[in-house]
C-alpha cells in the first residue's frame, strides 16, 4: 500500500488545507464547499492510516506526519508548476516564425510585411512557405495559415478568411481569343490547380454551363497565377491571390460569376501557442489586415456556395 500513490484530488486538497490552515480558506481557493474538502482529506487519511490534521475551532494545525507529507506536497506541487510553465513559456519571444503555402505568402503575406514590421519593430519575422503540414513538436514554427477545412488534430484552429474562386486571363489572351464572358470559355485553354477545391468542371457545371476539363494543370496556386500571368490560358484562381494583379491591370476577370468554395484560411496552432503574446500580437494585426481586405466592394459578382463533395479528404 506504501508503494501506491495516494488519491491526487485528495493530496492537492490536503496540500491548499496546509498552505491556508483552514478547511474553509482552502474550500475558498478552489471553488468547493468545505465539506468536500473534509471529504477529500479523510479519504487521503484512511488511505495512509494516519490523521493529518488536528481539528481545531476555526484552523487546522498538522500532525507530525502531516508536516512530512506537506514538505514533499510543497515540492512536488512547485515542480509540477515549473513544468506547466516551461511547456507556455515562448523560448523566442522576439522572433515570429508562420508557416503557410507559398501562393498565401507570395500574393497576400509578403506584401503586407512592411505593414507589420512597423506596428511590431521589436518583432523578427519568419516566414516558411510551403504546403507541407507543419508539426509543431519538432519545429520552431509558432503559427500556421492553412487552407482547408480547419480539422487539424491536436490543433486549435481560428476561422482568419473565407474565398471566392473566379477565371481571369491576361488581358493579351482575352483580346486575342475574344473572351469577355464564360460563355466564350469553350474556346479557351483552361488552368487549374491540380487541389481538389480547384476544378473547373464543377465550376462550370455549378453555373450551369458545359463542363470541361482544364487544358494545363499546376500542383500549386501560385504555378496557376504564373501561368495566366504568362499568357497561358484562362486560370480558375482565389480571389485573395488574384485581385492586386487585377487591380494592377495585369489580369483581368473573365464575367461576373464566383463560387465559395468549401474550404477557408485558418489560424493554427497548438492551443497553448495562442496564449503568446507575440502570436496574439500577429493574430490581431492579420485580421485587421482580412478585415480591409473585405471591405473591397464586390457587388458586382455573382456569388455562389459550392455544393461541392471534395474527391479527397485533404488539407493544405
Amino acid at each position: 500500500m506504501k508503494d501506491k500513490i495516494p488519491p491526487l484530488q485528495g493530496l492537492y486538497y490536503f496540500y491548499k488545507a496546509a498552505q491556508f490552515g483552514s478547511f474553509k480558506l482552502a474550500a475558498e481557493n478552489l471553488f468547493v464547499t468545505s465539506a468536500a474538502v473534509s471529504q477529500q482529506i479523510r479519504v487521503l487519511e484512511e488511505f495512509l492510516g494516519t490523521s493529518l490534521f488536528i481539528r481545531q475551532h476555526r484552523k487546522v494545525v498538522l500532525t507530525s506526519e502531516g508536516q512530512i507529507l506537506f514538505t514533499q506536497a510543497q515540492k512536488g506541487f512547485a515542480h509540477i508548476q515549473d513544468g506547466v510553465r516551461q511547456i507556455n513559456q515562448d523560448p523566442d519571444p522576439n522572433r515570429l516564425s508562420i508557416s503557410t503555402l507559398p501562393s498565401f505568402a507570395q500574393n497576400w503575406l509578403v506584401p503586407r510585411v512592411n505593414q507589420f514590421r512597423e506596428t511590431f519593430p521589436r518583432l523578427s519575422l519568419l516566414i516558411e512557405p510551403t504546403n507541407r503540414l507543419v508539426t509543431f513538436e519538432d519545429s520552431s514554427v509558432d503559427l500556421c495559415i492553412r487552407y482547408g477545412q480547419g480539422k487539424y488534430p491536436n490543433l486549435e484552429s481560428t476561422l482568419l478568411m473565407e474565398e471566392i474562386i473566379y477565371p481571369v486571363c491576361h488581358p493579351i489572351y482575352q483580346e486575342k481569343h475574344k473572351i469577355y464572358d464564360i460563355d466564350d470559355l469553350s474556346r479557351a485553354e483552361l488552368i487549374e490547380d491540380s487541389w481538389p477545391d480547384m476544378d473547373w468542371e464543377h465550376w462550370l457545371t455549378t453555373f450551369s454551363k458545359v463542363g470541361k476539363q482544364s487544358s494545363i494543370k499546376y500542383d500549386g496556386s501560385h504555378f496557376v497565377l504564373e501561368g495566366a500571368l504568362s499568357v497561358q490560358g484562362v486560370a480558375l484562381v482565389k480571389h485573395s491571390l488574384a485581385r492586386r494583379y487585377i487591380e494592377e491591370g495585369k489580369l483581368v476577370r473573365i464575367g461576373n460569376k464566383a463560387m465559395k468554395p468549401k474550404y477557408k484560411y485558418f489560424l493554427c496552432a497548438p492551443k497553448g501557442y495562442f496564449k503568446r503574446k507575440k502570436v496574439q500580437d500577429f493574430q490581431l494585426w492579420i485580421n485587421e489586415q482580412v478585415k480591409e481586405f473585405q471591405n473591397q466592394n464586390l457587388n458586382d459578382l455573382e456569388i455562389i456556395d459550392s455544393d461541392y463533395t471534395l474527391k479527397w479528404e485533404q488539407e493544405k
